[in-house]
């Protein structure tokens, strides 16, 4: 079943879905937009693999894992440093 909603956007977007149908690219607008639903949903889908991927070669890296407080430590160090540079830099 469909179902009519109202969204608000930014004039931009309007003419960039006005533009697609008036050329023929797309018979409405809401075409146009159930289109760019099914890109956005391949691209969660697709950055949710790369993330799940990610996790995996991590959990199954064999190396040593590395201590939280020696990470935190590295962490605060690079940041002071930067935060330094930064001042002296001004």
């Amino acid at each position: 079943m469909n179902e009519k909603i109202s969204i608000s956007l930014p004039s931009q977007m309007v003419d960039a879905i006005r533009s697609r149908v008036e050329t023929g690219s797309y018979a409405s607008t809401s075409e146009v937009m159930r289109a760019a639903l099914r890109a956005l949903d391949r691209e969660e889908h697709i950055l949710d693999q790369v993330a799940d991927a990610k996790i995996r070669e991590a959990l199954e890296d064999p190396r040593s894992a590395i201590p939280a407080d020696e990470v935190f430590d590295r962490l605060e160090r690079l940041h002071a440093a930067r935060v330094k540079s930064n001042s002296n830099g001004s």
